[in-house]
């Protein structure tokens, strides 16, 4: 039975994007007995519109440890972040490099921030004001309502139905980003700016992936599994071998779940605006060509788990 670890009132540190931030709890709820605690919580300095619902995976006692835990992180988000200028002549084939390199920040167990409900980051003076948060580029990627409500319908089966995705995906994140690549490069010239574009896209999406699944794409239950997976495929057999990492393995559920993300993770970056509107076209694109091709790589039927892996999914989180 989950443990209520923080008080209404209650100062804290909770994460959000790369970065912990000061914070008070303004709320605490339960659904049922069985169900994780909720925390609302208030970002000092900002207005209550930013308010955010949690879990305590998020949140962090108000200590010297974990103060300079925050500190920590955000002396690597300024070193990550400082990147060379570049000119505009010399940008043409890497306009998206940001995009490829930008790694994840949540873990949904605990060990990593989360960025599931809350849509902007709190304030701390040290690190950036809510002006400089707003001025960066935003991307907003219009998802298609078929497959938002198939994600709807995932986060249901795994979180409520207690189910999982059977693994490995048949049609994998690797698989899925190849064929639509292969598909779109067909409309396009070799060695034109829009095939590279295409390229780069591609590279990330991979890349990005198999940073983030481990940190920001698995609900907790998810994570028993995750650990069974990485002893599959290092072991490499029957169905597992030649699976060499999370994109040859986790498949469209996992990959959309990436993309919803995306407008915080872009926020982290240097990308510019022009860029940004580029990186947008080709994800609408990609969606598009991904709404008509559900039946085809989404996963018809969710396994069910039996009481052995629910006391380990408990007892190992």
């Amino acid at each position: 039975m989950p443990k209520q670890m923080f008080e209404k009132d209650e100062k804290v540190l909770c994460f959000h994007g790369e970065l912990l931030y000061e914070a008070k709890i303004l709320e605490v709820t339960q659904d049922s007995p069985s169900d994780a605690f909720q925390y609302r919580v208030h970002y000092k300095g900002w207005k209550a519109s930013w308010d955010d619902w949690v879990e305590d995976d998020r949140l962090r006692k108000m200590n010297d440890e974990n103060r300079e835990t925050a500190q920590a992180l955000k002396r690597t988000y300024h070193e990550s972040t400082q990147k060379p200028a570049k000119t505009t002549a010399t940008k043409k084939k890497g306009q998206l490099s940001d995009f490829g390199s930008t790694r994840g920040s949540e873990e949904r167990n605990g060990s990593m921030p989360t960025t599931s409900r809350g849509q902007k980051r709190g304030r701390n003076a040290d690190i950036e004001d809510e002006d400089t948060f707003h001025n960066r580029p935003m991307i907003k990627i219009p998802v298609p309502d078929f497959i938002k409500s198939l994600l709807v319908d995932d986060w249901e089966e795994v979180t409520k139905n207690l189910s999982l995705i059977p693994l490995p995906a048949p049609k994998p994140a690797n698989m899925i980003i190849d064929e639509y690549f292969d598909e779109e490069k067909e409309k396009r010239f070799p060695g034109s700016a829009e095939m590279d574009l295409l390229e780069e896209v591609r590279s990330g999406l991979k890349e990005y992936f198999d940073v983030a699944l481990g940190r920001t794409l698995l609900y907790r239950f998810e994570r028993q599994q995750y650990k069974e997976a990485i002893k599959a495929w290092t072991e490499g057999k029957g169905e597992w071998k030649g699976r060499t990492c999370v994109g040859d393995v986790y498949g469209a559920e996992h990959l959309c779940r990436m993309i919803v993300q995306l407008p915080e993770m872009i926020a982290q970056t240097n990308m510019d605006g022009q860029s940004v509107n580029r990186l947008r076209e080709e994800m609408t694109k990609f969606l598009q060509w991904l709404n008509r091709n559900t039946q085809t790589y989404f996963t018809a039927e969710y396994e069910p788990t039996n009481q052995d892996y629910k006391d380990l999914s408990r007892g190992g989180n």
